[in-house]
């Protein structure tokens, strides 16, 4: 683990905050020169504590009005049955996070789908041909309450 000083919390929180914030606009908010901060920044990138920058999107406007969250259940779980499962998992789109979980269920999904019809097939088309599952159970989003990919940083 990569130890997180005070300056380094708050350069982080600010970066999530507007991953496309400048190193000027960011050394200012800090309250110091430009070269030091973006050695932080570099350190932060290069350690692996920074993974990497991305826009975020509004899954609504894209019209992606489903999310649903799934629970799996597998039969299987042999090396080549969980490398066929894990390599389909990675080449749906609709699925945004996948997580091997402890309990009566395998795994948990994060999906969305356009609309009820669309999820429907997205059912049919990918989970019952995902390698190995028993079980399908769909908890369907009815409202997101929060939804951040911010982590909290600050001990």
């Amino acid at each position: 683990m990569t130890e997180i000083d005070a300056v380094n919390a708050e350069l982080l929180e600010l970066l999530q905050g507007d991953g496309r914030m400048s190193n000027a606009r960011l050394s200012e908010r800090l309250g110091m020169s430009e070269t030091p901060c973006w050695r932080r920044l570099k350190k932060l990138e290069e350690s692996g504590v920074i993974e990497g920058y991305q826009a975020v999107l509004s899954r609504r406007k894209l019209g992606l009005g489903v999310m649903a969250f799934v629970q799996l259940r597998c039969s299987e779980h042999d090396p080549e049955a969980t490398r066929a499962f894990h390599r389909a998992v990675e080449a749906s789109p609709n699925i945004l996070a996948c997580h091997n979980t402890t309990g009566a269920d395998d795994f948990l999904l994060i999906a969305v789908a356009r609309d009820l019809d669309d999820y429907s097939r997205f059912v049919d088309e990918v989970l019952r041909r995902l390698p190995g599952v028993t079980g399908i159970r769909s908890n369907l989003s009815l409202k997101e309450m929060k939804a951040t990919n911010r982590l909290p940083v600050r001990g």
